[in-house]
């Protein structure tokens, strides 16, 4: 028996087709558009005539913004932390999810960003201190900077316990007795800590968390090859009403209510998009449930 797709299942099943492995739940991009001039473009329909190249603009659109808080396109990327303590973010990075380390056994431990450093723009200095006299060594009009920041070297420098507790207690990893009330929560951890500095697309990490493998869990937006760019079928309805509710919103002469109609509708059939890919099950909450109250009974 022949899927959609005319793919059989043996054909499916069969060696060297496992890049294709779960791809049905998926439509591309490219269908979703070619499905939308039929349907909705050309006489007695809601759009008489419109460019295929506009189309493509909108669903382009709305792959991006469904994919941030809809569908979620959600990747990992593990790597190991070089000596430079610096890594560089992902091609198609938008914004993280989580930083995790991973331990021996493979268990996630959880990093969190520090709120008290940065890395900033150094312009090189010379002179008296406190007399700014900005070095331009080739006479061009701008400033030469410093190839890192004094800021990040001493970060970078720093251990664990100094990172943690300097100025602030001196005493954050030792076992203590009733000592730690008042504490800064992202002092109350020894996995380490990290902050993204997204003008120069860097990721910095502090100095015990060199030569250790961690995940980056971050956000794209789903644009890309033809093959990345792909839509789960659960959202396939809302991108419909959102490319109908672009293009409408932006053609001149279109009566109000229409144009209203569709923003109701676009918004209607993202929020089911939402719950439907939430995959929340019953027999998930129930458990929730029992771990929480013994007063739940099977």
């Amino acid at each position: 028996m022949g899927l959609l797709d005319n793919t059989t299942q043996a054909a499916y099943y069969a060696d060297g087709n496992s890049a294709n492995y779960g791809n049905y739940q998926f439509t591309s991009l490219e269908h979703i558009i070619n499905q939308f001039m039929l349907a909705y473009v050309g006489e007695q329909k809601i759009i008489d005539k419109i460019k295929r190249t506009d189309v493509a603009f909108h669903a382009q659109r709305a792959l991006q913004e469904l994919s941030f808080d809809t569908f979620k396109c959600t990747k990992s990327h593990e790597v190991e932390v070089p000596n430079t303590l610096t890594l560089t973010l992902p091609q198609d990075y938008v914004n993280y999810v989580k930083l995790v380390a991973v331990d021996a056994s493979g268990i996630h431990q959880v990093l969190y960003p520090t709120q008290y450093s940065s890395d900033p723009t150094a312009p090189l200095q010379t002179g008296a201190i406190g007399n700014e006299n900005f070095i331009d060594a080739d006479a061009d009009g701008s400033v030469d900077l410093q190839s890192e920041s004094d800021t990040w070297d001493a970060y970078n420098n720093g251990t664990v316990e100094t990172l943690a507790t300097d100025g602030h207690d001196t005493s954050t990893y030792d076992e203590l007795i009733g000592g730690r009330y008042g504490i800064d929560p992202q002092f109350a951890q020894t996995n380490g800590s990290f902050y993204i500095n997204d003008l120069k697309g860097r990721i910095h990490f502090s100095s015990n968390l060199g030569g250790k493998t961690v995940i980056l869990k971050y956000i794209s937006d789903s644009l890309g090859t033809d093959d990345e760019m792909q839509v789960h079928k659960f959202a396939e309805e809302a991108m419909y009403k959102y490319i109908a509710h672009a293009v409408l919103a932006t053609k001149a002469n279109v009566p109000e209510y229409l144009v209203a109609r569709f923003k109701k509708e676009a918004f209607a059939s993202k929020r089911q998009a939402k719950l439907r890919l939430s995959n929340i099950k019953l027999e998930e909450i129930t458990q929730i449930l029992r771990g929480k109250s013994k007063q739940i009974k099977h």
